[in-house]
């Protein structure tokens, strides 16, 4: 994936200004940086949710924004902070939604498609509770089958905005580590938002760093974090330090 030149707001007032970055196929790609800084609009516009006012994002030689929505779907599955809307629904219904870029109008499932559901329900662990309703399944739970449904697209790139946000710590380092099996089981390419910095750290394969509607920095962790980067990023004086764990990524 390459984003040329982006520009891209809300309103007619830019948020991000003249981003070009190239995503490689494979691995765990994210993006950090202070709130307001453009993550966010950076991925609804990756998604094709938000059309840029200058530039373009290719997948291969495509331009995204040329794509049907059925086409794009059977590339590129989303997990943003959007509610799905469910009225009777249990978990498994909503993974099988995942399947409409292949199921056709009415949204019949083959037998192929049910092992696909299957399939991705084991790999995110939530056929235990396929037949619970969905509205009333955990934060954490509720994570992994959104998950699950974007894994039923079978999409080359999986887009996710602050996926571990409202998860406590045992339900954040389950969901991350489904997200880095995936990324080296089935060979897909994960580009998210967060806000964690040592997750960032741990379990990702490139950084990106957002400031001010531009990617600053981008490169491995062990190349980000370090040598008092995440204070320029952040904007933290030394007057903040205080000698924690937190000091080995500022």
């Amino acid at each position: 994936m390459q984003v040329r030149q982006l520009t891209a707001g809300y309103h007619d007032v830019p948020v991000l200004r003249n981003v070009t970055i190239e995503i490689p196929r494979g691995g765990i790609v994210t993006l950090i940086g202070p709130n307001g800084a453009g993550k966010s609009t950076l991925l609804r516009s990756i998604a094709g949710q938000l059309a840029p006012t200058a530039g373009c994002v290719l997948l291969g030689q495509e331009d995204l924004y040329g794509m049907s929505r059925q086409e794009l779907a059977r590339r590129m599955a989303s997990v943003f902070t959007d509610k799905v809307r469910t009225e009777l629904m249990t978990c498994e219904d909503v993974v099988a939604g995942g399947r409409y870029p292949y199921t056709g109008r009415f949204g019949i499932l083959s037998e192929q498609d049910r092992r696909i559901v299957y399939d991705s329900m084991e790999i995110t662990r939530v056929l235990d509770i396929g037949q619970r309703d969905y509205n009333k399944i955990s934060d954490g739970q509720r994570q992994r089958v959104l998950l699950a449904r974007a894994l039923c697209q079978q999409p080359e790139i999986i887009l996710l905005d602050e996926p571990v946000s409202y998860l406590d710590i045992r339900y954040k380092l389950e969901f991350m580590s489904a997200l880095r099996r995936l990324a080296g089981e089935k060979g897909m390419t994960v580009v998210m938002s967060l806000h964690e910095l040592e997750l960032a750290r741990h379990f990702s394969d490139r950084v990106l760093c957002v400031k001010n509607g531009c990617v600053v920095r981008s490169g491995p962790p062990e190349r980000i974090f370090g040598q008092g980067y995440m204070r320029e990023l952040f904007d933290i004086g030394a007057e903040y330090a205080d000698g924690t764990a937190w000091e080995r990524l500022l």
